[in-house]
């Protein structure tokens, strides 16, 4: 159950004062506005990325809405509200009778894991199409992305009939083994999706604040639960990704429930808990080198890292800047820096489409240069130019 005083005080926190983390807790504001500003005045720089967002927006509106309890199966618990998934990289023992317990094979994606009888694809679609639409009503104006967003926030998190419990107590079971993990909660990364949603409708005006008010109640109650619970504290002592996307769940919320100072020991914690331990003093990551998609994996921790930069430099936590004669951010940065050339081969083991990895490298120097205002990872994006991609719009290089 939702703390009674915790909720209260959120409540009325919002009712008097409103987010006041300078609008959105994962986006630099400003820059958005510029970049809406250049695309009311048919910029070419912009309008590329900007036509090519409406398109996938105006096939999200086609899509959904999504809900937990649209899946094929159930949790062990019998309630349907409650959200399942399967850990990735588990499969049938074969040499087991019936399989079981399943078996770990590292960085390969078990297609059992995913589909209707989980939740980990529709959530993904969820996450994914929010964030398209929530940015094509902030640059366009335009009402019906207001009206699908609604839509999708209300199935998933408040209708009683297909609303999501808060919790992950079902998230990634190993068939054999348990029936949930705190690794699953990794699984929910992309509430920060929800909350830029939220907060772009907010700017707007365009919720009911009825619906605003139980939206907070989940994320309150969601936000119990990750501080509290077995599985939360768990992933919170991880020393890897599985620990730096913890405390970015947690921060997010934290700051759009407009809990400041308890966001700030968590922050101000960061550079010791996470990245001390996690990067060593050649800017390696070892936790993430140990595995089979260890680029992809690295990538993966050191985005999670400059989120939680970015949202320290919107509350006077300095994260990005601060040195070490161990690993930081820069040294991370340096090291990975030499693969963006694609005749510079990645020496440590990468199953899959390695030009994958190398895009989403390209894209953390993007999103690093114009969060965290690294002139050297803005001029390594102009030299890479995508004219269509939308994270040109999100992540622009604006002195």
């Amino acid at each position: 159950m939702i703390h009674p005083k915790k909720l209260l005080l959120t409540s009325l926190c919002f009712l008097f004062f409103g987010n006041s983390h300078a609008q959105l807790t994962h986006l630099n504001y400003d820059h958005l506005v510029q970049v809406k500003e250049a695309i009311n005045q048919s910029s070419e720089t912009y309008l590329p990325a900007y036509l090519n967002l409406l398109t996938q927006a105006d096939v999200a509106m086609q899509n959904g809405p999504y809900a937990v309890t649209y899946k094929k199966r159930v949790a062990i618990s019998g309630d349907k509200h409650d959200y399942l998934s399967l850990a990735p990289y588990w499969w049938p023992d074969p040499t087991k009778k019936e399989g079981l317990p399943w078996i770990r094979k590292d960085g390969i994606v078990n297609p059992m894991t995913r589909g209707e009888n989980v939740d980990r694809s529709a959530a993904y679609k969820f996450f994914s199409e929010l964030k398209l639409l929530s940015l094509a009503f902030f640059f366009s104006d335009k009402s019906k992305y207001a009206s699908k967003i609604n839509q999708l926030l209300k199935v998933w998190f408040l209708d009683k009939n297909t609303r999501m419990n808060p919790h992950l107590k079902y998230a990634q079971g190993i068939p054999g083994k348990n029936v949930g993990r705190g690794f699953g909660i990794i699984e929910f990364s992309g509430v920060q999706h929800v909350i830029t949603a939220l907060e772009i409708l907010q700017l707007k005006a365009a919720i009911p604040q009825q619906d605003i008010k139980e939206l907070r109640a989940w994320l309150s109650e969601y936000l119990i639960w990750l501080q509290e619970s077995e599985f939360g504290i768990f992933a919170k002592t991880r020393s890897n990704n599985h620990g730096s996307l913890y405390d970015v769940q947690v921060v997010s919320i934290l700051l759009f429930l407009n809990q400041e100072e308890n966001a700030k020991t968590i922050l101000n914690s960061v550079f010791k808990q996470r990245i001390t331990p996690q990067i060593n003093a050649d800017g390696s990551q070892p936790h993430e080198l140990k595995r089979t998609k260890s680029l992809t994996y690295s990538i993966l921790n050191l985005t999670a890292l400059v989120k939680l930069a970015f949202m320290g430099n919107k509350v006077g936590v300095n994260i990005a800047e601060k040195a070490s004669i161990d690993g930081d951010l820069q040294k991370a940065f340096n090291f990975l820096s030499p693969y963006l050339d694609k005749n510079h081969l990645w020496p440590y083991q990468q199953i899959g489409n390695y030009e994958d990895a190398i895009s989403r490298l390209s894209k953390m120097f993007v999103y690093s240069g114009s969060l965290l205002m690294n002139k050297s990872h803005c001029e390594i994006m102009l030299s890479q130019e995508n004219l269509t991609d939308i994270d040109r719009l999100l992540y622009p290089c604006i002195r």
